[in-house]
């Protein structure tokens, strides 16, 4: 006879109860409850914030927001009677209504060993980040700090963390070189490294960057110098924009193409020389962003692309030539400032017409003409070519141009006489 349903689930139930009853008898250790305390000292709500109402001596630690608390993995499996230990910590609550918490980060963070996951949301934390807390913290899966007022270097002893998968120390204010080891082998469980928009990081990228496994980096906005190594073949995403990076795109830089890169950002450095054929084949690329730099030469990208651009931007630069008919297939479509000539492509002009590409930008070149289909220009299409060795068609071609651009009628004629004029002019727009 088939037992009753809730005598097939009690003693589930019983081992539930048990095992709940063993955790709350437990208290948690002693070094990560000071730490907590330090924690609380050190670091107060912003006037809208109430993180830390929670935070009081009636509770025990384990019932702060924020934080959680789970037996030591390595207790050699005495769990029901060993002190629990703080696993996660996430300080501040990240919704978009809170301004988040100010004061600064203790050293003692470094004493919470078991922790996994260290998240400071958005706000206006300072002062430096613990120079040990990697020593302290070996276990570490997580950390984020992005967004606040930190400064001071990024600390030495989070490279080689064993199990460091993500790293986001962006939008602060720190300065001085970038660990090496974080963009080497010797981190090989880091995949995600974020230290965007501090203005003062510099150095170098190490020529053995290709060896690494990361699949997100994002560099932009600091003090970073140097020439471009070749990518690692695993990297996604990569940004270096806003830096102060030289030299050529040439010399093996994308021998090895990353399969699985989406988005590449390299603008606004000093990067000089043709762009690689290579960089437009990249076969998952929807980005390509490469403005504010001193590329000159023609484009070369072959037909027959195998995915359709999100964007390309090769604006302000010094690229000559026709505009190439396979960038036909970018959404949005950013040539302008440069010293291109010859007629727009007929697929080009299409694509605009047709609403698939939604903007293209070729002001300031010495193009001489766009063939505009017989169709109205879709309302969604920003459409500018003003500043170029052509009558502007009525297609309200300088409608769509940017408030701030430059002139919007066509080029003197004198600096289209001949297209030999117009690669030497040295116009820089």
């Amino acid at each position: 006879m088939a037992l009753p349903p809730i005598l097939v689930i009690l003693p589930l139930l019983l081992l539930l109860i048990g095992s709940q009853a063993a955790r709350s008898a437990a208290t948690l250790h002693e070094r990560d409850a000071a730490a907590l305390r330090d924690v609380r000292a050190a670091l107060r709500d912003l006037p809208g914030s109430r993180f830390f109402d929670s935070w009081d001596d009636t509770r025990s630690p384990c019932a702060y927001a924020g934080v959680v608390c789970a037996p030591d993995d390595e207790d050699d499996g005495q769990a029901s009677s060993a002190p629990l230990r703080v696993s996660v910590l996430t300080l501040g609550t990240g919704l978009a209504d809170s301004p988040g918490l100010a004061g600064t980060l203790p050293a003692s963070l470094g004493s919470l060993s078991a922790l996994t996951d260290l998240v400071l949301y958005p706000g206006s934390v300072s002062g430096t980040i613990p120079v040990d807390i990697g020593s302290g913290l070996r276990r570490l899966r997580l950390l984020s700090l992005s967004g606040n007022q930190l400064t001071g270097p990024v600390p030495e002893s989070l490279v080689g963390l064993p199990d460091l998968h993500t790293l986001d120390l962006g939008n602060n204010r720190l300065e001085g070189a970038i660990p090496t080891g974080l963009l080497l082998p010797l981190s090989p469980s880091l995949k995600v490294l974020i230290l965007a928009n501090n203005g003062g990081l510099s150095g170098q990228i190490p020529a053995e960057f290709s060896t690494s496994e990361l699949f997100h980096v994002d560099l932009s906005r600091n003090a970073i110098t140097g020439t471009l190594p070749p990518l690692p073949p695993t990297i996604r995403y990569f940004s270096v924009a806003g830096n102060e990076m030289q030299g050529s795109l040439d010399g093996g830089v994308f021998n090895n193409a990353p399969t699985d890169l989406a988005l590449l950002d390299l603008s606004m450095n000093a990067f000089s020389g043709s762009i690689p054929a290579e960089v437009f084949a990249l076969p998952s690329a929807s980005s390509l962003l490469l403005s504010r730099n001193n590329f000159t030469g023609p484009l070369t990208v072959a037909g027959g692309t195998p995915a359709q651009w999100a964007v390309v931007d090769i604006s302000h630069n010094g690229i000559s030539g026709e505009v190439p008919e396979a960038l036909a297939a970018a959404a949005s479509l950013y040539v302008n400032n440069n010293r291109m000539s010859g007629e727009v492509p007929w697929a080009v002009a299409r694509s605009v017409f047709t609403g698939s590409m939604t903007t293209f930008y070729a002001q300031h070149n010495f193009l001489t003409g766009f063939p505009a289909p017989p169709l109205p220009l879709p309302d969604s299409a920003a459409l500018c070519l003003s500043y170029n060795c052509m009558e502007l068609p009525s297609v309200s071609a300088a409608d769509g141009c940017p408030t701030i651009g430059g002139p919007l009628e066509a080029r003197p004629a004198d600096q289209c006489r001949s297209s030999t004029d117009a690669r030497s002019s040295g116009d820089g727009d």
